[in-house]
C-alpha cells in the first residue's frame, strides 16, 4: 500500500490540528484522530503494558516467550506497510474490489456447489437484528430462547427436508460436514476404510482423506460409469472393513443418483450410506432419508445465502436416531417449565468444551447460527409449495438448456443421466479458451472440466432469454475454438482439473 506523500500527511495533521478543542478540565481532545490510521482497536500504552508485566511478575514481553527457541523467534519486527487514513484505505479497496466480477457484473452458469439464487430482503432484514447478529457461543444458552428456537425450527426444516429424524444447529460448510459424518461412522464401527463416489464434490473429498488421515483411515474412491456411480465397482470395492460408503445427490456432474440401490449395497456389507445432498432439488427428489441414507448432509449456501466469495455459509447434518450422540455440534430441544410454557433447551453439545474430551465428537466452537437462520427464514419464505415450485422451475429450465446447448455443433453431453438444475457438457474446443470468449460477452458459461468439459449450472435468476444468449455465444465461441484448433493442424490439449 503505497504511503501518502508530505503534502497528505500535512494536510491530515492541519486537520487533526485545527479540530483539537479543549475538554473540560483543560484536556485536550482531537476530533479527528482517527484520520492518521484506520484502526478499530486501542494499542495499550506503555504505562498499560508495565503494569500487566508487573503483575504477571516478568521484565519485559521478550520474557514471556523465553521458553520457545530463538531460531522460532522474529527478532525484528513485521515488516508492515504504515498506516493510512481512513479516505485513502477506502480508496485502495475500492480499486481493488473493482477487478472483481459479480454475479451482478455478468451472467453466470458457474455453479459446482455455490449457486446464484435470489435471496429476498426479509432474510437481510432478519439477519441484521442485533438479537441475531451479534450472538457468539451459547455459553448461557436458555436464557436466549429466540436464538435456541431458531436452532429447533432450523432443526425440524432439516429433517423435513431430508427425511431423517434428527438434526444439528449446523456446522461451519458442506465439505466440513461430510468429513464429520466420516468420523462418526469410523467411530461407531471402528472400521478403518472409507468408499467414496468419484461423483462426490472434489473438495468434500479432499476434505474427507485430510481428516480421516488423523483416525487412521483410508478413502478408496469409486469410478463413475455414464456419469452416474458405478454400482458394480462399488460392490467390489466393499468389505467388512468399510464403515461408510459417500455418495452426493445430484452429483458433482449434476447426474441424479440411484440411492436406494447405493443403500442396498452399503447395507449389504454393514456400512453407512452418508449422502451429501443439495437442499434445494429436495422438492422434487425424494428425501434421501426415504431411500436408505443413513446421514445426510450438504452445503446449505443455496437457502437463502449469498455467494459472498465462497463464504460464509453453513453445512447441514442430518441422521437417524441411532447415530444421535454422536453427532458433531449441538442440538436444540422443546420442552416446558414448571408452569406448561413452551421453551427450549440445549439438549445435547458433544463437543469437547462440555463433555470429557475422548468422548468428544468434534470442537466445533461455534455453529453457523446467523447462516443458519437466513436458511430457515429462505424455507419460511418459501413454503413448503413454494420448494417444489422452485424445484419444478429448474428442472424446466435445465431441460431446455441442456437440449438447446446440446443442439449446438461441436457439444454434446458427457452424460445421459436425468439432472435438476446442473449438467455437464463435452465440447469440440479448448474449454479454457471457449470459457474466455464467453466472459468476454459478459457471460460465464460454467466451470471448466478435465478434457474440454463443462458443467453448467442454472438456477432461477437464469431466464429463457439468458439460456438464449448463452447459446448464442458458447456455440459461437465453440466454432471459433474449433476453427483455430483445426488450423494448428493437431490441436492442442487442454486438461483442466474439476
Amino acid at each position: 500500500m503505497a504511503k501518502p506523500n508530505d503534502r497528505e500527511r500535512a494536510h491530515v495533521s492541519g486537520q487533526r490540528a485545527a479540530c483539537h478543542e479543549v475538554a473540560p478540565g483543560g484536556v485536550v481532545r482531537g476530533a479527528f484522530t482517527s484520520l492518521s490510521s484506520v484502526s478499530r482497536y486501542t494499542a495499550v500504552t506503555d504505562q498499560d503494558l508495565r503494569e500487566m508485566l508487573d503483575a504477571i511478575g516478568v521484565g519485559s514481553v521478550d520474557d514471556l516467550f523465553a521458553s520457545i527457541g530463538a531460531a522460532l523467534r522474529l527478532d525484528r519486527p513485521l515488516d508492515l506497510p504504515a498506516g493510512l487514513p481512513e479516505q485513502a484505505v477506502y480508496e485502495h479497496l475500492r480499486e481493488l474490489a473493482a477487478r472483481n466480477a459479480s454475479t451482478e457484473d455478468e451472467v453466470t452458469f458457474l455453479g459446482a456447489g455455490m449457486y446464484d439464487h435470489y435471496v429476498p430482503a426479509v432474510i437481510d432484514m432478519l439477519m441484521e437484528r442485533s438479537e441475531f447478529l451479534t450472538p457468539y457461543t451459547p455459553y448461557q444458552p436458555e436464557i436466549s430462547q429466540g436464538g435456541l428456537q431458531v436452532m429447533f425450527e432450523y432443526q425440524t426444516a432439516i429433517s423435513e427436508l431430508t427425511g431423517l429424524p434428527v438434526s444439528n444447529a449446523s456446522v461451519y460448510e458442506g465439505p466440513s460436514a461430510l468429513a464429520a459424518a466420516g468420523w462418526l461412522a469410523a467411530q461407531s464401527s471402528g472400521r478403518p476404510r472409507f468408499v467414496i463416489s468419484e461423483g462426490t464434490h472434489p473438495h468434500s473429498r479432499e476434505t474427507l482423506r485430510t481428516l480421516s488421515i488423523g483416525y487412521q483411515t483410508t478413502v478408496d474412491e469409486v469410478p463413475l460409469r455414464d456419469g452416474a456411480t458405478d454400482l458394480e465397482a462399488l460392490h467390489a470395492a466393499l468389505d467388512t472393513d468399510v464403515a461408510a460408503v459417500f455418495v452426493q445427490q445430484p452429483n458433482f456432474l449434476g447426474a441424479v443418483e440411484d440411492l436406494a440401490a447405493l443403500a442396498q449395497a452399503a447395507h449389504q456389507h454393514g456400512a453407512l450410506l452418508v449422502v451429501a445432498a443439495d437442499p434445494l432439488t429436495l422438492g422434487v427428489l425424494e428425501a434421501p432419508g426415504a431411500q436408505g441414507a443413513d446421514l445426510c448432509v450438504g452445503e446449505g449456501q443455496t437457502l437463502g445465502n449469498r455467494l459472498d466469495f465462497g463464504g460464509p455459509s453453513f453445512g447441514f447434518f442430518a441422521a437417524t436416531q441411532a447415530h444421535m450422540r454422536k453427532m458433531p455440534g449441538r442440538i436444540a430441544g422443546e420442552t416446558r417449565d414448571v408452569d406448561g410454557r413452551r421453551g427450549f433447551v440445549l439438549t445435547l453439545q458433544t463437543r469437547e468444551q462440555h463433555i470429557r474430551r475422548e468422548k468428544a465428537t468434534s470442537n466445533i466452537c461455534t455453529a453457523q447460527a446467523l447462516n443458519a437462520l437466513g436458511g430457515v427464514v429462505y424455507l419460511s419464505w418459501l413454503g413448503r409449495e413454494g420448494l417444489v415450485e422452485l424445484g419444478e422451475l429448474l428442472l424446466a429450465r435445465t431441460h431446455y438448456a441442456r437440449e438447446t446447448l446440446t443442439a449446438l455443433d461441436g457439444v454434446e453431453t458427457l452424460h445421459d443421466q436425468p439432472v435438476v438444475r446442473e449438467f455437464a457438457l463435452k465440447l469440440d474446443a479448448p474449454v479454457e479458451r471457449v470459457v474466455a470468449r464467453c466472459r468476454e460477452q459478459g457471460i460465464n458459461p460454467g466451470l471448466p472440466l478435465e478434457d474440454d468439459g463443462l458443467l453448467v449450472a442454472i438456477t432461477e435468476r437464469r431466464t429463457r432469454e439468458d439460456i438464449d444468449r448463452l447459446v448464442e455465444v458458447l456455440g459461437a465461441a465453440v466454432a471459433a475454438g474449433a476453427h483455430a484448433a483445426a488450423g494448428r493442424g493437431s490441436g492442442e490439449a487442454v486438461g483442466v482439473g474439476a
